[in-house]
C-alpha cells in the first residue's frame, strides 16, 4: 500500500480534526483481541495513504450521527481525507437499512472514487455493494461482516472472541453465578456475534443464559427493552450489553429502576452512562474499541482500492478492556 508517514507534531493537530458532516469478506482469525492496556489520548494515525489524484472523492455510509462510535469513526475517515487532500462525502443512513442502499446508488451515480460502509443489514447491502463493483467502484465495509467477493477490504475487530474475554473477566472477578439478561441488536450481525461469544463463554464458566431482549440499537429502545428485562426478572444478577445503544439503554433502566444494587452489567462501548456505571460500581467492565483507528484504517483502504493500490483483506482493530479501576485512562472516548 501507498502510505507516508505523519511527522510527530502533525499527528495531535490531526487528532483534533472535526467532521462536518453533510448529512444527504474476510477471516478474523488473526485480529487482535481485547487487552487492558490503555493509551491515555486519541490515538493517531501512523501512515496515511497517498492519494494518485487532487480531485479523489470517497463517500461514507454511516448507520447514524447518535452514536459516540459512529461520529469518531466519521473524525477518523475525516483525519485521513483532510491530510491525503481527498474530499469526503458523508451520509447518515439514521438506523434505516434502505436508506444505506439509497446512499450507494447515489454514490454510484455521483461517480465516487470508492466507497466505505458501515452496514446494518449485512445481507440487504450486498446488491448495492454488488452493483458499485459493476461500477469499477472500490467498496470498503467497516464495522460489519458482508459475505462479499466485491468488497475491496474490511476493517473490524474480532467481536466474538473480544466478548468471550470479557465473559472471562467477569467470572474472574466474582465467585457468583447466575443468569445473564441480555439486552442485544438482533438485527445487527457483529452484535449477534459478541452475543454468542460472550454466552457460550459465560456458560463454559458456570453462568446461565437468561432473558434476550432487543434494543435494536437505538438508545431509546434500548432502554424500554431494558426496563421490561428488569421487571420481569427481579432476581436477575447479571446483564450483558453488545453495543453502545444497548448498554446506554441499559444504564438509564438500572438508574430508573434503582437497580444497581441487584445487578453486575458488562457490556461494549464507552459512553457518558458506562463512565457513570462504573463510577458507581454497577458496571463492571466494558470492550472499548479503537473507534479512530476504524476511520483511519476504512479511509486508507479506500484511497487505495480507489488508486489501484494492492489492499488487505481484512484489517484488524484491537480493543481494550475498560474497568472501574482503568476507566480514566480511556476518557477521551467521550470527545466527538
Amino acid at each position: 500500500m501507498r502510505l507516508k508517514s505523519i511527522p510527530a507534531i502533525g499527528l495531535v493537530a490531526l487528532a483534533a480534526l472535526s467532521l462536518t458532516a453533510c448529512d444527504a469478506a474476510a477471516s478474523r482469525d488473526s485480529a487482535p483481541t481485547a487487552t487492558i492496556a490503555a493509551v491515555s489520548s486519541i490515538p493517531v494515525p501512523a501512515n496515511i495513504a497517498t492519494a494518485c489524484r487532487t480531485d479523489l472523492k470517497v463517500g461514507l455510509v454511516t448507520i447514524n450521527l447518535q452514536a459516540l462510535f459512529f461520529n469518531q469513526i466519521n473524525t477518523g475517515a475525516q483525519t485521513i481525507a483532510d491530510a491525503a487532500g481527498v474530499d469526503l462525502q458523508l451520509v447518515s443512513a439514521n438506523d434505516d437499512p434502505l436508506a444505506q442502499v439509497t446512499a450507494v446508488e447515489q454514490f454510484i451515480t455521483q461517480e465516487m472514487d470508492a466507497i466505505i460502509i458501515l452496514p446494518i443489514d449485512t445481507e440487504g447491502i450486498k446488491p448495492a455493494i454488488d452493483a458499485a463493483a459493476e461500477a469499477n467502484i472500490p467498496v470498503v465495509v467497516v464495522d460489519g461482516i458482508v459475505d462479499s467477493s466485491a468488497i475491496a477490504s474490511a476493517v473490524g475487530t474480532a467481536n466474538a472472541e473480544s466478548s468471550q474475554q470479557l465473559a472471562e473477566y467477569l467470572a474472574t472477578s466474582t465467585k457468583t453465578r447466575g443468569e445473564i439478561g441480555i439486552v442485544g441488536a438482533l438485527n445487527s450481525t457483529i452484535q449477534l456475534a459478541r452475543q454468542k461469544g460472550f454466552i457460550d463463554q459465560a456458560i463454559s464458566d458456570g453462568f446461565a443464559e437468561g432473558t434476550i431482549v432487543d434494543g435494536k440499537n437505538v438508545q431509546e429502545t434500548a432502554q424500554s427493552a431494558a426496563e421490561n428485562l428488569l421487571t420481569a426478572n427481579p432476581t436477575m444478577g447479571f446483564a450483558f450489553a453488545t453495543g453502545e445503544p444497548a448498554l446506554i439503554g441499559l444504564a438509564a433502566a438500572v438508574e430508573t429502576q434503582n437497580a444497581g444494587d441487584r445487578v453486575s452489567v458488562v457490556g461494549w462501548d464507552l459512553s457518558q452512562a458506562a463512565v457513570a456505571g462504573l463510577e458507581e460500581g454497577w458496571l463492571k467492565a466494558i470492550v472499548q474499541q479503537n473507534t479512530y483507528e476504524f476511520g483511519y484504517e476504512g479511509m486508507n483502504a479506500a484511497i487505495n482500492a480507489a488508486c489501484g493500490e494492492p489492499t488487505d483483506a481484512f484489517v484488524p482493530i484491537a480493543t481494550q478492556i475498560v474497568t472501574p479501576e482503568n476507566y480514566s485512562d480511556f476518557l477521551y472516548y467521550l470527545e466527538r
